[in-house]
């Protein structure tokens, strides 16, 4: 894995809300206008209307049902505007009808976002397999990064925090796969651009039967591609620290975030349907899930 520049500044012209009306939705929506105005960004707030919610509906009613569910979501947008908390940002509404990730990855294409931001039920188990999780839809198929918001993040840490993105002590969890590099530019970017904390974390999988000496020697290899990535002036704009662990890859990224007082974790994912890719499946969906935090996803 190369090592990652530090020079590009990210850049949010265009920021995507995604939002169901939910609670979690809600809690996003402080975090996409409080980007957009760090970063002089629009907001889009878009909501899909997914037919095939109807799918049990007698197609005689069919149409009424969508017209209802239509005017509703039009009173929800309006109630978000009265609201007030976009007051003075760019914003536009957007609705649309389908599949979700169709229609969103059209409006992403047509207004050229930069990135986008959601909410999670954290749905798990049986409830993930009935309903799915759109959150997790999104962010790994969507080509910009995704900023998630988990229901564990406080509700008063999005009102307290300018910016989701202006932090002081980032965590980038990286197995070194091609597709983590991406992800590696971000992290680094942005700790560059807030003089923050940088931890960077590799986690050592079935390692239980290691001894002492290998542990030590599969530390020391790690800890050296860990700081391999860095720029080289790193340390001259950040406080970048390299940590390696053992243990079961997301539970261990949640323990770190914890122990370091993480106010950003940066994930590298793998497309859906796709091999391999940066993080196992349930890796980056339980982190986003659980954390205490938000997270920001980047495609590879």
């Amino acid at each position: 894995m190369k090592r990652a520049e530090g020079q590009t500044r990210v850049s949010l012209r265009n920021v995507l809300l995604a939002t169901d009306f939910s609670h979690p939705s809600d809690a996003a929506l402080t975090h996409a206008a409080n980007i957009a105005r760090r970063y002089d960004a629009k907001v889009y707030i878009a909501h899909v209307i997914r037919p095939d919610t109807y799918q049990l509906v007698p197609p005689e009613a069919t149409t009424v049902a969508l017209e209802q569910t239509r005017r509703y979501a039009e009173q929800q947008m309006a109630n978000l505007l009265i609201s007030g908390r976009l007051r003075g940002i760019p914003h536009q509404v957007l609705l649309g009808t389908g599949e979700l990730w169709p229609v969103l990855a059209e409006l992403i294409q047509q207004h050229e976002i930069d990135l986008i931001v959601v909410g999670t039920h954290g749905r798990t188990g049986v409830r993930k397999l009935l309903l799915g999780s759109a959150a997790e839809e999104i962010f790994r198929l969507a080509s910009c990064p995704v900023l998630t918001v988990g229901p564990k993040v406080p509700e008063a840490e999005a009102a307290a925090t300018p910016d989701p993105l202006v932090r002081r002590r980032f965590l980038y969890a990286t197995d070194f796969t091609s597709h983590s590099e991406r992800a590696a530019a971000y992290a680094i970017s942005l700790a560059q651009e807030n003089q923050a904390h940088l931890t960077l974390l590799h986690v050592v999988q079935e390692a239980a039967e290691a001894s002492a000496h290998g542990r030590a020697r599969l530390v020391e290899f790690f800890m050296k591609r860990l700081r391999e990535m860095l720029p080289e002036e790193a340390d001259l704009w950040c406080e970048p620290e390299c940590v390696v662990e053992f243990g079961e890859p997301a539970d261990t990224i949640l323990k770190c975030a914890g122990e370091h007082d993480a106010e950003l974790i940066v994930l590298g994912v793998r497309k859906a349907g796709t091999f391999p890719g940066h993080l196992p499946p349930a890796t980056s969906y339980k982190v986003v899930c659980q954390a205490h935090c938000p997270v920001l996803t980047v495609r590879g």
